[in-house]
């Protein structure tokens, strides 16, 4: 018997279940999409971007200024990610961890808390002290707005991987890259980080099969109740 968390208030927690209750780890379904969907989708995302972008612009100063003041390094920490069809791309989040935190990872790989090829640790040691307040809030996540405006981010769809990650991909975790990956999704407004990775994968199938306009305006308008909820946020 499959377990179901808790989460978020009771209209969001019915939202997330109403996916569950058909989930699975079959690869074989049809992806939901047409070409109508797909121009609704990129409009939504030019528009909603660019009203949030125009709507966040006067605290990036003081983002910025929090950053430098706290630890030694770039405002913007840059990074390949996976797209849509395998493609690469300059993933973009303003810097929570120290500068060296990529090299340090090999060496705290045994703390890792999250099951299957993703690495995840609640009080990273190499989390800054301003870091972790932009993670908690989601600010970190402000400059994808960029990526979206570019064509290689959606506002919905999948969270983009890391290649090491889709190294360890089974075969069906891999359709999740039939899409452009987002900056929220069933994940991001469900638990996040307090989801099991194969959870985590049937939720994004399960948003493959059932993408709609609907569905993405659904779920963009409870991720601010998730980011103010801060579950799983770390």
């Amino acid at each position: 018997m499959k377990a179901h968390l808790h989460i978020g208030t009771p209209n969001q927690q019915h939202f997330v279940e109403s996916f569950r209750e058909r989930n699975g780890s079959d690869a074989t379904f049809e992806m939901r999409t047409s070409s109508s969907y797909e121009i609704e989708k990129r409009v939504f995302d030019l528009v909603v971007g660019t009203g949030i972008l125009v709507l966040l612009i006067p605290i990036f100063p003081i983002i910025v200024l929090m950053i430098k003041l706290d630890s030694a390094g770039p405002v913007f920490y840059k990074q390949h990610r996976v797209g849509k069809g395998g493609r690469l791309f300059k993933f973009f989040k303003f810097r929570s961890m120290y500068k060296e935190a990529d090299a340090v990872r090999e060496r705290i790989k045994d703390l890792n808390e999250q099951d299957g090829p993703v690495f995840k640790i609640k009080a990273d040691p190499r989390i800054t002290a301003v870091g972790g307040f932009l993670r908690r809030s989601s600010l970190d996540e402000i400059p994808q707005i960029f990526n979206v405006i570019k064509g290689d981010m959606s506002i919905v769809g999948p969270r983009p991987p890391l290649p090491s990650e889709v190294e360890g991909y089974q075969a069906w975790h891999r359709r999740r890259l039939e899409v452009k990956p987002g900056i929220t999704c069933l994940w991001q407004i469900s638990g996040r980080s307090h989801i099991s990775f194969n959870e985590w994968m049937r939720l994004d199938m399960e948003y493959l099969k059932n993408r709609s306009f609907k569905t993405d305006f659904l779920i963009f308008l409870k991720t601010l109740p998730a980011v103010i909820a801060r579950k799983g946020a770390y």
